[in-house]
């Protein structure tokens, strides 16, 4: 028995409503690539932008936000400080823009702390931060919004420091002193306040000791200031104990009672 042979179709025979399936379907296929093709594109560009945006862009509780660097190593000391039974605590914040911060806090056990070192470091975050004046007067009192003013100079081995104190203290409690250095070279900060002693000579006497006392330990890579403590150190007087507040002083700018100023800083 012969086989029988299906005859060959030829293109012409093809039936045009199966032609223009194939066709349109071919021209849906070449667009679903096309547009996969663009999306590709567009998700690359977006990572590739992404990627250089400085670190921390993303997130600005993260870029604003200063964070405790345990595993830092301590770049200054307090020697002989007279912390009258006091507990002293060290703190070293870090910015993810490259700031550092040294705190040294002096308290009794529960109680609040009575005085307060900083040693700021800054980096990039310091175009973000407010005036160093406000900041301070939150450190000394956060449950109140007061202003801080000028409470006349001391003299340190860093030089000439700030004095500043709250406005209006209430209560006839003992006003707490601030106080506030700046250094062009290397670019630092030191900062803080006290509450020891008992009349305004003898806080100021304070002061001038925990600065004189301020010592550094460890200037990393930083040799301006190695530098800075080292000249410092040249300068560095005897430290009275704050009871023993000196009566009289060279001039009315850095003598013991505060020079009368007027004005909020």
């Amino acid at each position: 028995m012969r086989p029988i042979l299906a005859p060959a179709l030829h293109p012409a025979q093809i039936h045009p409503a199966l032609r223009s399936f194939a066709d349109e379907c071919s021209g849906v296929l070449a667009r679903l690539i096309a547009y996969m093709g663009a999306l590709a594109l567009i998700a690359i560009i977006g990572v590739s932008l992404w990627d250089e945006l400085p670190k921390g862009m993303g997130d600005p509780a993260a870029k604003s936000a200063w964070s405790v660097a345990a595993r830092s190593y301590p770049a200054f000391a307090v020697s002989q400080f007279d912390s009258l039974g006091k507990t002293e605590t060290y703190e070293i914040l870090r910015h993810p823009d490259g700031g550092r911060k040294d705190v040294f806090r002096w308290a009794a056990q529960g109680e609040k702390p009575v005085a307060e070192l900083e040693i700021y470091r800054p980096g990039g975050e310091l175009s973000q931060s407010g005036p160093p004046i406000a900041e301070i007067a939150g450190r000394m009192d956060p449950d109140a919004m007061r202003e801080l003013q000028a409470a006349g100079l001391i003299d340190s081995k860093f030089g000439a420091v700030t004095l500043l104190v709250l406005t209006d203290p209430g209560g006839g409690a003992r006003p707490c002193l601030g106080f506030l250095k700046r250094v062009d070279e290397p670019n630092l900060r030191i900062s803080g306040w006290s509450c020891q002693g008992d009349t305004l000579p003898a806080r100021r006497a304070a002061i001038g000791c925990i600065l004189d006392r301020l010592i550094l330990l460890a200037a990393g890579n930083d040799p301006k200031l190695a530098e800075l403590f080292a000249h410092a150190e040249l300068k560095r007087g005897s430290c009275a104990p704050a009871s023993a507040a000196p009566v009289t002083s060279a001039d009315w700018v850095t003598g013991a009672q505060n020079p009368r100023l007027r004005g909020i800083l």
